[in-house]
């Protein structure tokens, strides 16, 4: 089957995801969006990669604002054109596609109503809900009425989808609601890379690289945006002065917080900077004696911060400041990787670092759980299982596509 697994953000672990199901006999087209500036995995052919394996870096002619609602709609817009021309000469059995801005998405299942293509929505937030609580701070009339408005489009874009992949149970009875049909909607939650991100010595090239090798190093890795406070980290930072380094491996609309802050403070002990390639990933996340991720209220019923499951991988405890229904906050604390804290409770985020820098056997007891999580659960095999297995019903869902998919699919070797 000719598959494109689209990715607008380029993370890790769809890329796994794409490298098995290539392994697997299927012609896989991995695309992702070249002008995004988040976290990035390997977006490129590696040493043992299938010949049916292909990245497509999806570009637009404008340079791309995401602190701009207004530019950052038109430049979605322009790039919804351009993952739809790329299907329109690709012409695939199937897409499925995640991460993506609701007008883009919206051309893309257009492009793939146009080919007979089934179409996979992967839906890993509700944007919807995300833009009407984010901008309800600003103005509660604008972001209700916004709100309503991309509600509408992800309403008729669940309907429209052949198949519905959501990352935990708590989407499930909405994603079935929008779509008015709970039999296409799937739960398969989120994994980390355990290839890529794997347990490393604190003293590395990384760590003495940036003179924090011999530090107790709290560090934040990942985008710090509408999402994340940033004076979060501000504190922590105030905090610990003195007393351990704060790294913030980022970019977003959060980071130049961080840097004002850093400047008029003269807090020497907050690092900020930018995201590294790939290959220093791991690296990074070694030098941490405790690896930090915050995620605002409002977010927490529609995002699930998964930078908290590199964590998991690379054996580091778990500072997490987010809500309590959060699936993140549910892991860290149902495997006591790590310390949870309510988001707007500052006192108690602080508390928790200082008992984790003072109690090396809490950490090291969080870090091991963290890390037999990750290994009991990250089987990227059975995940593409899983994946194969919601293919399968996609393409009975789409019929003129799926003589195509019965040639090349096999039955998943596992059932989740």
């Amino acid at each position: 089957m000719k598959i494109i697994v689209h990715d607008y953000a380029g993370y890790a672990p769809p890329i796994e995801l794409s490298r098995v199901l290539a392994r697997r006999g299927h012609e896989v087209i991995h695309a992702y969006f070249a002008g995004d500036r988040g976290p990035k995995g390997d977006l490129a052919r590696v040493p043992g990669d299938s010949p049916s394996l292909s990245f497509v870096a999806v570009q637009i002619s404008r340079p791309y604002d995401k602190a701009s609602y207004v530019q950052r709609r038109f430049n979605d817009v322009a790039y919804g054109r351009a993952m739809a021309g790329l299907i329109g000469r690709e012409k695939p059995d199937l897409v499925i596609s995640g991460n993506t801005p609701t007008e883009a998405q919206g051309a893309i299942i257009a492009a793939c109503r146009e080919c007979s293509s089934a179409f996979v929505f992967w839906v890993q937030d509700f944007y919807s809900i995300a833009v009407s609580m984010l901008l309800r701070r600003k103005s509660w009339a604008l972001g209700a009425a916004i709100g309503m408005y991309y509600r509408f489009l992800e309403r008729r874009q669940l309907r429209r989808s052949d198949a519905i992949v959501v990352i935990t149970d708590q989407f499930r009875e909405l994603a079935g609601s929008w779509a008015g049909s709970a039999q296409k909607v799937f739960t398969v939650e989120n994994w980390g890379d355990l290839k890529s991100v794997t347990p490393g010595q604190k003293v590395n090239e990384w760590s003495r690289k940036n003179g924090v090798a011999e530090t107790f190093n709290f560090v934040y890795a990942g985008t710090l945006g509408l999402k994340h406070n940033p004076q979060l980290l501000i504190e922590l930072a105030r905090r610990m002065k003195g007393k351990a380094q704060v790294i913030v491996v980022s970019h977003g609309i959060g980071v130049s917080r961080l840097v004002d802050a850093k400047s008029k403070e003269n807090l020497d002990n907050l690092i900020v900077l930018p995201l590294m390639p790939p290959s220093e990933f791991s690296m990074a996340l070694a030098a941490a004696d405790v690896a930090v991720a915050v995620i605002e209220p409002e977010a927490g019923i529609f995002s699930v911060p998964s930078k908290v499951l590199s964590y998991f991988c690379a054996r580091r405890a778990v500072l997490l400041a987010a809500p309590t229904e959060n699936l993140a906050a549910k892991l860290v604390a149902q495997e006591a990787a790590g310390l949870v804290v309510d988001p707007c409770d500052i006192s108690a985020f602080l508390t928790a670092a200082s008992r984790l820098r003072s109690d090396a056997e809490l950490r090291s007891n969080a870090a091991r759980r963290g890390r037999d999580y990750a290994e009991r659960t990250f089987d990227v095999e059975r995940v593409a299982d899983r994946f194969e297995s919601i293919f399968s019903k996609a393409m009975t869902a789409r019929p003129t596509a799926l003589r195509g998919f019965r040639k090349t699919v096999r039955a998943p070797r596992r059932a989740f």
